[in-house]
């Protein structure tokens, strides 16, 4: 309302307080406010320089959008992670090294944009907040990032993930679980192939150019095959593939993280520390509708690993592989 008026009201509201004569009381008659003289609530903030950061003031709690670019910031504000209302927040062109858990405490956030600045990880403290069911886009471009956590694919609502320009030498081993991811561009990184559960994305565009991808040779296997298995291995393939409940109330946490990536064979079945490994080479068109050439000499084919849970996987795939192949 009218700042004035509202001072002639706190002022009528003492004197009664103090008992003054009610005809002394600086009382108006009581008008409306115009619609141009209430401020609504700011729902948007954009900040592209230092010099324009609040220092002082405090955030807006209603805002729902705020860009805080080229601010030279080298953590994230803790008034920012008090805004429950964001949806979109966006940092990029900063310092930013660390990010605290709690934003994972921003139950609104959709859109996370963290572009050109200096993160080295991605915490699981992230991966198992709330972010698992309201953020969609991510933007992790422009960093020192060398690998993401398993956990990261507990991020099942990512429709559009940026990672170009870090130093990644691995995607997310259990990438099929983002099933709603459609926009996945890892551009100029140190990708030497892709997890196995890469075949398992339906993208609209994807971008991986400019990964030094190692040739492929199925011809070449990497045996890690213990025979006879051990009772360990026996009874953690048991358990995933009869798909038996556990947990740490259950099993040493150690046990539960390595049934968390247990690897799947060409026949479905699981194993864990014995099997056989090779890299074939995918065509990307099998993944994605529009794929960014991966190399200048117009490629489109990657090498993606494959696992065999024994000699008898791994000799009927070679089969058909020798016989596909003249």
């Amino acid at each position: 309302a009218d700042v004035s008026n509202l001072k002639n009201f706190l002022s009528a509201v003492r004197l009664a307080h103090q008992g003054a004569d009610i005809g002394t009381l600086p009382l108006s008659p009581l008008v409306p406010a115009k619609t141009s003289e209430v401020e609504k609530p700011k729902t948007k903030m954009i900040i592209t320089s230092r010099r324009d950061y609040p220092l002082t003031k405090s955030f807006p709690y209603s805002l729902e959008h705020l860009q805080a670019s080229y601010c030279k910031l080298a953590r994230i504000d803790t008034r920012v992670l008090c805004l429950k209302k964001l949806r979109k927040l966006d940092l990029s062109h900063n310092h930013i090294k660390q990010l605290p858990a709690t934003i994972g405490d921003l139950v609104c956030l959709q859109e996370l944009n963290l572009h050109n600045n200096h993160l080295e990880s991605f915490s699981v403290a992230l991966c198992n907040s709330t972010l698992q069911k309201s953020l969609q886009f991510l933007d992790l471009s422009q960093n020192k990032i060398k690998a993401l956590p398993i956990q990261f694919c507990q991020l099942r609502e990512l429709v559009n993930l940026k990672l170009d320009d870090n130093e990644l030498i691995r995607l997310p081993f259990k990438m099929g679980q983002l099933s709603h991811l459609r926009f996945l561009s890892a551009a100029r990184n140190k990708l030497p192939f892709l997890p196995s559960d890469f075949r398992k994305l339906s993208l609209e565009n994807l971008d991986l150019f400019g990964n030094p991808f190692e040739q492929s040779n199925p011809l070449v296997p990497n045996i890690q095959l213990k025979i006879p298995l051990t009772l360990l291995e026996c009874a953690a393939r048991a358990t995933v593939n009869y798909r038996i409940p556990y947990g740490c109330h259950l099993l040493p946490s150690h046990l539960c993280e390595d049934l968390q990536v247990a690897k799947t064979c060409q026949c479905g079945s699981a194993c864990l520390s014995s099997f056989i490994q090779i890299t074939v080479t995918m065509n990307l068109h099998h993944v994605a509708h529009t794929v960014v050439l991966v190399d200048n000499m117009g490629g489109t084919e990657a090498p993606v690993i494959c696992y065999f849970c024994s000699l008898d996987c791994y000799s009927q795939f070679l089969d058909r592989y020798l016989q596909s192949n003249g």
